[in-house]
């Protein structure tokens, strides 16, 4: 009974990562959405899945901008020019950016399990991370509000 027990528990384990989705984003010059962008910029996530930044483009990095993620997430900062794959741990909403190009307002948009549940956190640094751009302004406030 017990094998049997231990058996189960491990095809369920087996199958919560065989069913994790992978997104794909490109780190771009320029986009659909104009110059330095992430393709697409926003991506609809469940826990557990993968987003692999693709170094498209190079001179790009997908890093998580701190403060803009759930407690307890993992956080990432990629290396230039690399692609990166991050696995989004926790319900709620991730910002990041390329840390090169943030003043341009080459940023993106995960939301994990369809939670807003950190939008107020969110909300509170967006002020000071808008304060760094010097094109593209708006950016960051559509996205969010298209969740």
């Amino acid at each position: 009974m017990k094998l049997h027990t231990i058996l189960l528990l491990g095809i369920s384990v087996f199958s919560v990562f065989t069913d994790a989705a992978n997104h794909e984003v490109k780190m771009l010059n320029s986009g659909a959405e104009g110059f330095m962008v992430f393709e697409p910029a926003i991506v609809k996530a469940a826990v557990g899945d993968t987003v692999t930044f693709k170094a498209t483009d190079m001179a790009h990095n997908s890093a998580s901008i701190e403060g803009m993620i759930p407690e307890g997430a993992n956080s990432w900062n990629g290396a230039m020019s690399q692609d990166v794959t991050v696995t989004v741990n926790k319900e709620g909403v991730y910002v990041y950016q390329c840390t090169p190009h943030s003043m341009m307002a080459m940023v993106g948009v995960i939301q994990v399990g369809g939670s807003l549940s950190n939008m107020d956190s969110i909300q509170a640094k967006v002020a000071s991370v808008k304060a760094g751009f010097v094109t593209n302004k708006e950016r960051l406030d559509t996205y969010l509000g298209s969740l």
